[in-house]
């Protein structure tokens, strides 16, 4: 039994939409809180690796934790 035509052409439509479908899908699994809460967390403390999401914070972090080391070039600047 042949299919019309038509069919043929309903198909791949059905597959190009599910296509679609499947790669939006991938992309919103991407986006959860977890994977956005570790991109924010930029500055990584050189004493003990721990990770902090901005300078004030990660100045605030060395100068309580690490007090008798000395404090990096890039938070000479900042204030706490």
């Amino acid at each position: 039994m042949a299919l019309p035509e038509w069919r043929g052409h309903q198909k791949l439509q059905s597959q190009q939409k599910n296509a679609k479908k499947q790669t939006e899908m991938k992309k919103a699994k991407g986006h959860d809180q977890k994977t956005a809460a570790k991109a924010a967390l930029v500055f990584t403390c050189l004493v003990c690796r721990t990770q902090m999401p901005d300078p004030k914070t990660f100045k605030q972090h060395f100068e309580s934790k690490h007090p008798k080391s000395p404090l990096p070039a890039e938070l000479a600047g900042v204030e706490a």
